[in-house]
């Protein structure tokens, strides 16, 4: 078998106080990049500008030793995956059936609440701890159903951690810490898509201090097993007015109110996603999060972190489908030798195994960096874009490798194979990350 990505290896040394953190920034911020003078002469001075302002990369205050306490989270996650194997997977996704004996498994360990705040019942760790526990779900064969079964809930209620009222953290937040809530998210409409501006489900006011909303989302996750829905929703302007008219709610998925339909698709199948109409859905003030208006702002705030855990998750699909490639390629005799002996398989599989721990290693940075609250936008894209690019890299050399036998649902790499590709799609595609690293980290100009 391979060796394991080094996942644990870059972890943070904890701030203190606010003169230990504004001394770890002070010794993060890189020292001038020496530019050699050809370089410099064919390109400028405004190449070295750019370089020095937008490429650096702040490690300070980052350790590279081990720490016991990840690989205790590590070893501890890996011991509880291990009980559901290939075949449990296979059954989920194959009968379209959510892994209740997963999900059970991995709240009563306490994993589903490790970042909500203590206060609430949770184990108030990071997005670092967080990124762990997915990607080691999604490295033992899992994948996407594993994963996606529990990050919802894990951290889908962000926005009610940072903006909520306190009736809504002391309603919710508890019995998310436990496992006990299960929590969809509605954004994306049919006629919206990427553009969130274009939002037309209204929520409109009932003349009492409540909300009734009329609608239509697609793409709602766990929407049939779920109790609530943060919901992104118009109360003020037009579509296409701009995201000041967007209000955030914490809705109840009433049946008498709302109508769930799964969407057909092709992988990732143990988990639904679901189209959800919403019609006169009656919503109480207090279930407001945030401001009016504020809505896709306070959304914003959990963008990055839900970047960074799809880049573990992401990381953890490839690291997978490189273990079985890596273990069938040593296995399997053709013409007399292992076919990991040609380098038309082997360097495939290295070089998936070099962009995977390249992936790996900004992720951490980027997790690193949120925890420790400094910017972290243009790694946490970065992170999701070459964790993605790594992770279907990962699963298309699995699936050549495999030869025939890739296509066969017998080796799982297919099921693999069909997550991966998901990476490149949602929940932003590949082209809209590279749009903003474009945009807000180069300075070029919009194209849309």
């Amino acid at each position: 078998m391979a060796r394991s990505l080094p996942i644990e290896r870059s972890v943070v040394t904890h701030v203190t106080s606010e003169a230990d953190r504004a001394d770890s920034i002070r010794r993060s911020t890189p020292r001038p990049i020496k530019i050699c003078d050809s370089w410099r002469s064919k390109n400028g001075a405004r190449g070295v500008t750019d370089l020095e302002a937008g490429m650096r990369v702040r490690l300070g205050g980052m350790d590279f030793a081990v720490d016991p306490d990840h690989q205790d989270i590590v070893d501890a996650v890996d011991r509880v995956c291990r009980d559901f194997d290939d075949e449990y997977w296979s059954r989920c996704d194959r009968d379209h059936e959510f892994p209740w004996d997963f999900y059970r498994a991995m709240a009563e360990g306490g994993w589903v609440g490790i970042a909500i705040p203590e206060e609430f019942g949770g184990g108030g760790r990071g997005i670092t701890e967080a990124a762990l526990v997915l990607n080691r779900i999604a490295a033992s064969g899992a994948a996407m159903n594993g994963s996606t079964a529990v990050h919802l809930t894990m951290f889908g209620l962000n926005p009610v951690v940072k903006f909520g009222n306190d009736r809504l953290k002391q309603e919710f937040l508890p019995r998310a810490a436990t496992g006990d809530l299960h929590v969809a998210f509605g954004v994306t409409e049919p006629d919206a898509g990427t553009d969130t501006s274009r939002i037309a489900t209204r929520a409109v006011d009932d003349g009492m201090g409540g909300w009734i909303i009329n609608g239509r989302k697609i793409w709602s996750s766990k929407a049939l097993e779920a109790e609530v829905c943060l919901l992104l929703v118009r109360t003020d302007g037009d579509p296409g007015d701009g995201f000041g008219g967007l209000t955030l709610f914490l809705v109840d998925l009433d049946p008498a109110h709302c109508d769930i339909a799964p969407i057909p698709k092709l992988g990732r199948n143990a988990v639904a996603s679901c189209e959800v109409a919403y019609d006169d859905l009656p919503v109480e003030a207090w279930r407001m999060v945030g401001e009016r208006g504020r809505g896709f702002h306070h959304i914003l705030h959990g963008l990055n972190p839900e970047r960074i855990l799809l880049s573990a998750m992401a990381c953890g699909i490839g690291e997978v489908a490189l273990d079985r490639a890596v273990a069938y390629a040593a296995d399997r005799e053709v013409f007399g030798r292992p076919i990991g002996a040609n380098q038309a398989i082997s360097h495939p599989l290295a070089i998936a195994r070099m962009q995977l721990t390249g992936a790996m290693a900004v992720m951490r940075e980027a997790a690193w960096r949120y925890d420790q609250d400094l910017d972290c936008a243009e790694l946490a894209n970065t992170a999701k874009y070459l964790a993605a690019e790594a992770s279907w890299a990962a699963a298309d050399a699995a699936m050549q490798t495999h030869g025939g036998l890739g296509y066969a649902t017998e080796y799982q790499v297919e099921r693999f194979w069909r997550e991966a590709r998901l990476q490149r799609i949602a929940p932003v595609s590949q082209e809209m990350t590279a749009n903003f690293i474009a945009q807000n980290i180069l300075g070029l100009p919009r194209s849309y």
